[in-house]
């Protein structure tokens, strides 16, 4: 099972060529990964927030595959590759009218509130399973 979201391409996600400036596609790509976390495993970041524990990057693989350009609308869909003990790798692609935008494999941590990497919680592991997809 996958998460989907769409973005549209927006004036500020563009460069002064019309495309999107690469930054701009890491912060849509936080965007997808927060809104799994909110929608799908039903907790929020600002529940990590108020209770102090965290999901940070700790690697990222990217490969921009082909160019996107203002108001065209991005379909970005992640899945769960790899779920350790205490990590998660998704993989995230993002595709417009059937062309692959880009590629992503970013690997999460859980923290605790002592920002420490600990176990993922039993209210959490079980709900990433359910969208690990099968390799």
């Amino acid at each position: 099972m996958s998460h989907s979201r769409k973005i549209r391409v927006e004036f500020n996600h563009c460069d002064p060529a019309g495309i999107v400036f690469y930054p701009r596609y890491l912060e849509m790509l936080n965007s997808v990964i927060e809104s799994f976390f909110r929608q799908e495993v039903g907790y929020s970041f600002r529940r990590m927030a108020d209770e102090g524990t965290a999901v940070p990057t700790a690697g990222l693989q990217i490969d921009f595959t082909a160019p996107s350009r203002l108001e065209e609308e991005l379909d970005w869909r992640l899945e769960v590759r790899r779920l350790g003990r205490s990590s998660v790798t998704f993989r995230v692609t993002a595709h417009c009218a059937g062309e692959q935008r880009l590629v992503a494999t970013p690997t999460l941590v859980w923290l605790t509130a002592e920002r420490r990497p600990a176990p993922w919680p039993d209210s959490i592991r079980p709900r990433l399973a359910d969208h690990q997809e099968p390799t």
